[in-house]
């Protein structure tokens, strides 16, 4: 390790300290003189001291650099003793100790780690108001909302195989699991937003953010909320503005995996676009204008959204089956089943074919098919969580539907 190193391993902790210290001095800005246990020299030292304990253990001296650790935590623990007796707040000592952290794993070689967690910590840090304003709009619905949430993404996600298995290895439990993970957090997301910044904003907000992951699950979890007896307002307008976004989105990812068919698939879909964007606005600008919180509900149903994962994994068999019995012959029907659950996988498989499998125009064709095959199980969704509540969405995305099969039958003449 040459002094260069070295040096931007104690620079790089220097730096974090100040960081800290930075926010932690005006923060307490306005304390008496002599009531403050540390400000932005104590945190610059705190960072420091840890770098050069971290440095001494990464060249070989464990035992002193764990002393230097230790004696600074314990001058830390003593002076923030009677602070956090007086006033029951453990931030700023809690800060410090994380600073002399961030300085060890700094000194121990992760410079950009230590930095980029100074950042983080600064950020946190300096949003106090905003997050315990966040909390303070939060009641017993939300936090058990949350609490569910976590253990669908962080209880179980982790532990699953990602591996192939099942009828033809069509089933990766843990990309089915992201199913659930998908649908129940749109869901959640809605939620908070709706209690938030209000139910006609947070909703579309959702149905943008969602429509670039998987339009299919936002158009589940809000036809699902209006099914439910959810009375936001504006979830037949965000149904329909994650199927625009969706088209958005294939045609970047188009740039990039399959460039060679981008200009005949824009010319398809330009027309059903333009419909379906005209429905979205439509349908926001008639939505109730309510700024509002939406009422507590359930917004982790996990019923459905296992509902749900079991549709994808059968038409994931089937896929795979449609796949061994047709061969390289059918390429377009192939493309169409995958399409009908996932338009990115179907979009991925056309770009890397060569071009002597299958021509521009129809793959552009058969990736047109498979956004229609898309909608059509969205329309679907829509009917059958929304439970009638969701006409005005259904109409516009079969509209969009429509359009888009008049585009395809035009492109297929021509053909």
């Amino acid at each position: 390790m040459n002094w260069i190193e070295e040096a931007l391993r104690i620079g790089a902790a220097l730096a974090a300290g100040i960081l800290i210290g930075i926010e932690r001095g005006w923060h307490l800005r306005d304390r008496e003189d002599g009531s403050r246990v540390a400000g932005i020299r104590t945190f610059a030292l705190l960072g420091l001291g840890g770098g050069l304990a971290g440095l001494l253990g990464a060249k070989g001296q464990p035992l002193m650099g764990g002393t230097i650790a230790i004696a600074a935590s314990a001058v830390l623990i003593l002076g923030y003793a009677r602070s956090l007796r007086e006033r029951h707040d453990a931030t700023t000592a809690i800060a410090a100790l994380v600073t002399l952290t961030i300085g060890l794993l700094a000194g121990l070689g992760s410079s950009g780690l230590a930095v980029a967690s100074a950042a983080v910590v600064v950020l946190v840090l300096a949003m106090r108001e905003e997050l315990h304003r966040f909390v303070a709009h939060l009641d017993e619905h939300d936090v058990k909302a949350l609490a569910r949430f976590a253990v669908i993404a962080l209880g179980v996600l982790p532990f699953l195989p990602n591996e192939a298995m099942g009828p033809y290895d069509a089933w990766n439990p843990w990309v089915l699991w992201w199913v659930v993970v998908l649908v129940t957090g749109f869901s959640f997301a809605g939620y908070v937003a709706n209690r938030t910044i209000g139910a006609r904003r947070g909703t579309i907000a959702v149905a943008v953010i969602g429509g670039l992951y998987s339009s299919t699950a936002v158009t589940q979890s809000l036809a699902q909320r209006l099914g439910s007896g959810g009375d936001g307002g504006a979830e037949e307008a965000g149904i329909v503005l994650a199927s625009a976004v969706m088209y958005v989105r294939v045609i970047a990812l188009m740039v990039f995996l399959a460039p060679r068919i981008l200009w005949p698939f824009i010319v398809v879909m330009a027309f059903p676009s333009l419909v379906i964007w005209l429905a979205a606005d439509w349908l926001y600008r008639r939505a109730p204008r309510c700024a509002g919180p939406s009422p507590p509900g359930n917004p982790i149903a996990l019923k459905p959204a296992l509902g749900f994962l079991a549709f994808i994994a059968v038409a994931a068999v089937v896929a795979r089956w449609a796949e061994g019995r047709f061969g390289q012959d059918a390429i377009a029907i192939l493309l169409l089943i995958m399409g009908s659950m996932n338009v990115d996988a179907a979009l991925v498989t056309a770009g890397g074919l060569p071009p002597s499998a299958i021509s521009s125009e129809l793959a552009a064709l058969a990736l047109c098919g498979t956004i229609l095959a898309n909608m059509a199980v969205k329309l679907g969704a829509t009917i059958v969580y929304a439970k009638g509540k969701g006409t005005a969405a259904a109409i516009a995305l079969g509209i969009s539907m429509v359009a888009l099969a008049a585009s395809l039958v035009v492109g297929w003449l021509k053909l």
